[in-house]
């Protein structure tokens, strides 16, 4: 029958007697599942930041897309009208304001590009920092794995 420790002392068992008496609970495997649980959550991190970099990808490829269809209308349009006269106060205007919005969205699509850059960039080194610190926790788990097996 295996005793606790005071038990053991109330009793006058040497130290001897009360090692080999206590029950030492498993250390690895409580350990085990603490290391575990964190490398999961880990790898989840890291999977949603891949599904966050195509997202972010996948959204400014249609910005870009609805600026090349919206400019491809200006285009049809100006090109259309460029005979016919346009039946407003001052024709001229109306044409160099849709070129300028063809210019806007260019603008506006030249800086999606550099945006989605940036935030991909930066959803990339927080992967990185996530995937290094994910090896690392592997390499101590293994480690400790090992270490616990040498001892058996």
């Amino acid at each position: 029958m295996k005793l606790e420790v005071k038990e053991a002392l109330k009793k006058g068992f040497s130290e001897l007697e009360i090692g080999k008496n206590h029950e030492i609970p498993e250390v690895s495997d409580s350990y085990g599942e603490i290391g575990k649980s964190k490398i999961d959550a880990l790898k989840k991190s890291i999977e949603e930041i891949h599904e966050m970099i195509q997202g972010r990808e996948r959204l400014s490829r249609k910005i870009h897309e609805e600026g090349e269809t919206l400019k491809s209308e200006i285009r049809g349009y100006l090109s259309e009208n460029e005979k016919i006269q346009i039946a407003s106060s001052d024709p001229s205007r109306e044409k160099n304001d849709l070129r300028h919005k063809k210019i806007e969205i260019s603008e506006l699509q030249i800086n999606e590009k550099i945006g989605c850059w940036k935030d991909v960039a930066l959803l990339k080194k927080e992967l990185r920092e996530y995937e290094r610190e994910l090896l690392e926790k592997e390499d101590r788990l293994r480690m400790f794995e090992k270490i616990l097996e040498e001892e058996e």
